[in-house]
């Protein structure tokens, strides 16, 4: 069995680029964290199983695939583009899927998001490139007769969907539903001595999507709190009515 895992550099909290400040600092994203622990456990119960780890990115982003292999990937694959902005889910997903199209990957796991962005799209996309199966928020999943994942994804209100989806598959990776390890002396080692395969992304899908404005929401205005008997917050309540013509 093949499996992909997608794991993305992002920066650290509260760093961030500014033309008179040090570059900021980066580390793997924590969700992918979950989904690599995922893989090297299925290679733990199914023999022959190798996990490859995966980042598109200018040069800077090798350091999370070491750390990726540190922690028990069997190889390393660096998408290298140059630029240093970052690029938009579907871009992502694009080249991720563009590199494991004829590579006959049996599962592709992403973390649920991304730290920096949050968006919940890049596996998604990935699927929907590669025609894939996919599901969501997976919190357990079990490999099943023939090439059959049982899956089930976690839902709003506390409930889970339970689905059977067929294989190759992408699965979104759920945080909490494991404790990612730490890298092991003889996985440093290793990783330190192993190449990282390198392939350029010559062409550069074109961005769906524009960022029209960041901005903070503005400060809520404070509730008030009433005091006092039931019938004395009744009494209250109906004032503040009166006074805002609600009543």
């Amino acid at each position: 069995m093949k499996i992909l895992v997608c794991v993305k550099q992002v920066s650290v909290p509260g760093t961030y680029p500014a033309a008179d400040k040090p570059p900021p600092g980066f580390r793997i994203n924590s969700y992918d964290e979950y989904a690599l622990e995922e893989a090297l456990l299925l290679k733990e119960r199914i023999e022959k199983t190798t996990v490859h780890a995966v980042s598109a990115g200018p040069e800077r982003v090798t350091a999370v695939i070491k750390r990726a292999m540190e922690m028990g990937a069997d190889q390393g694959m660096h998408i290298r583009y140059e630029q240093e902005e970052q690029l938009t889910p579907y871009q992502v997903a694009t080249l991720i899927a563009s590199y494991a199209r004829d590579r006959q990957y049996d599962i592709i796991l992403t973390g649920v998001m991304a730290d920096d962005d949050m968006q919940m799209q890049t596996g998604q996309m990935i699927a929907g490139i590669l025609g894939y199966p996919y599901a969501s928020s997976v919190v357990s999943h079990e490999i099943r007769e023939g090439r059959t994942m049982y899956v089930e994804r976690e839902c709003d209100a506390r409930q889970r969907q339970c689905l059977e989806i067929e294989m190759p598959c992408v699965l979104t990776i759920q945080s909490g539903i494991n404790r990612p390890r730490y890298p092991s002396l003889s996985n440093i080692l290793r990783a330190k001595q192993q190449k990282i395969e390198s392939i350029n992304a010559l062409d550069l899908p074109e961005a769906r999507e524009t960022e029209v404005r960041l901005f903070s929401p503005g400060i809520k205005p404070k509730g008030t709190i009433l005091q006092g008997t039931r019938r004395e917050k009744a009494v209250q309540l109906l004032e503040i009515l009166h006074e805002k013509a609600l009543l």
